[in-house]
Order: structure tokens, then C-alpha cells, then sequence
């Protein structure tokens, strides 16, 4: 059976393992798959995807679009948090997006998000055992291939323990 925790694990360390894993998320956000995102280092505390220039991710000056960028500042934070918490124990959901706009992006870019175990304590796990939700804010930053700083993106994430939520998954 195909375990997702597993393909991740191994795609740490494997290119066969991280192609594995882009391809089963084109597969399982096929929101994301017209954009071309592309996990290219993933490691238990960090993660760096790729945006392709392409057409697709383009707006009308041929620069990366706006939603675009937002959108891969979405799924780093949000696939780096997912792939550590416990999807049975924790429901995640996102509330807020803010972007800053730097500079614009006319080559492949990249967006980087890491935390730390400690981060991870101080910002959830802590705050769940007397609290019914947390907000927390990740920042994540996207640099084009020649350095350039092009966005800065907060996305609020929301976490709650699966027992404290109200609206149930329907089958």
C-alpha cells in the first residue's frame, strides 16, 4: 500500500524517491499541477520547491503572476507542516496569506521554508495542551535563480487536535 510518510522519508535522500513524490502530489492537489511545482530538497525541518517560468505561471508582462507565487508559498509551509504533525491527531487549515512583493521574477524561483523540532514545541504542541487552536504564522521567502529576492509570504496556518473540531470530514 502506497505510505505517504515513507515516499517522503526517502525523498530525502533519493531522486527516484523525491520524482516518486512529485508526481503522487500533481496527483493529490491537482490544483497545484498546472503550475509545475517540483519538491527539490525536502529534509525533516526544511523544504525548498521549485516555480518554473513557464507561460502557465506568467501575468501579462511576462513576469511570475502574483497567485502564482502565493500559491507555492502556500503548499511549501503547508506540505513541510502536514508531512511533520500527525494528519490523524492534528487538522490543519489555512486562514490567512499576506505577500510582500519585492522584486519580479523572470526566471525559475524558489521558495524556502524551515522550522525546527523546537520551533514545532513551542509554537503547537505547547500551546494545544491548553488551548483549542493555534494561528501560527510561517514565513517563507522565494528567490529567483539568480538571487533575487522576490517575495516574502505569511501564511497563517490554524492547527486543532481532530477531537476539538466541531464540522466533521463527510465520506
Amino acid at each position: 500500500m502506497f505510505d505517504p510518510n515513507k515516499i517522503v522519508a526517502k525523498a530525502q535522500h533519493s531522486g527516484f524517491y523525491r520524482w516518486l513524490l512529485n508526481k503522487s502530489l500533481d496527483r493529490m492537489i491537482p490544483f497545484n499541477r498546472p503550475h509545475g511545482f517540483q519538491v527539490i530538497d525536502i529534509g525533516d525541518y526544511h523544504l525548498k520547491t521549485r516555480l518554473p517560468y513557464r507561460r502557465r505561471n506568467q501575468n501579462h508582462i511576462r513576469g511570475l503572476h502574483a497567485c502564482a507565487l502565493a500559491t507555492v508559498s502556500e503548499f511549501t509551509t503547508g506540505f513541510l507542516l502536514v508531512s511533520r504533525l500527525d494528519s490523524r491527531k492534528y487538522r490543519i487549515i489555512m486562514q490567512r496569506l499576506e505577500m510582500d512583493y519585492h522584486y519580479q521574477g523572470k526566471m525559475d524561483a524558489t521558495a524556502v521554508f524551515e522550522i525546527s523540532e523546537a520551533w514545532l514545541q513551542e509554537q503547537i504542541y505547547e500551546p494545544l495542551r491548553t488551548q483549542e487552536a493555534v494561528v501560527i504564522p510561517c514565513e517563507v521567502k522565494i528567490h529567483d535563480e539568480a538571487g533575487n529576492h522576490l517575495t516574502t509570504g505569511k501564511v497563517f496556518w490554524q492547527i486543532k487536535d481532530w477531537q476539538r473540531v466541531r464540522t466533521k470530514v463527510s465520506a
